[in-house]
């Protein structure tokens, strides 16, 4: 939440949608919808938007760096990383891929990638590669799509391909 000492100097609203300026605007603050951390020296930094966090098996999840992680990958353009219901209850991972030009993501290859690069409860389960991420006027994805569509038929599932990650025990 943020908010100035003038009133309505940071914006007016939602333009045309006054339900989602009510619900932004509360008391004169400004309810973002992003999640911050702050570190010792008072420096702020964006982990996510909070719509957008995955909550699997107890542990919170930022969306924002699952995609870091996966366009780290050379022969992936873009990503978008978000929840998709288990059977456990809470949310799996799931990622939306599209390949750079000229190039074609093995999910396997993938896997193995983004495993050597996060804890395992961040890994995707599922991977669903697309030629082009939905996206608005502006070149926003839409996430609400992706996850509307949910598990496609088209969408590689390591477990169902024999593949789990367990945590490290430490000895």
């Amino acid at each position: 939440m943020v908010r100035t000492d003038r009133p309505w100097s940071m914006n007016h609203g939602y333009y045309k949608n006054p339900e989602a300026t009510a619900q932004a605007w509360r008391n004169g603050w400004f309810h973002t919808g992003d999640c911050f951390r702050q570190d010792a020296e008072g420096y702020f930094y964006f982990v996510d938007r909070r719509k957008d966090a995955i909550r699997r098996r107890g542990e919170n999840i930022s969306s924002f760096e699952v995609e870091a992680e996966v366009v780290a990958y050379p022969a992936v353009r873009e990503s978008a990383a978000y929840g998709v219901p288990s059977e456990l209850g809470e949310d799996d991972v799931m990622i939306a891929v599209a390949a750079v030009d000229g190039s074609q993501i093995n999910p396997e290859a993938l896997l193995q990638f983004l495993k050597e690069k996060m804890p395992y409860f961040m890994v995707p389960r599922y991977i669903r590669t697309l030629t082009e991420l939905p996206k608005t006027p502006s070149a926003k994805v839409q996430k609400h799509l992706l996850r509307a569509e949910g598990i496609t038929s088209d969408t590689w599932d390591r477990e169902k391909s024999g593949i789990s990650l367990k945590r490290e025990q430490l000895e």
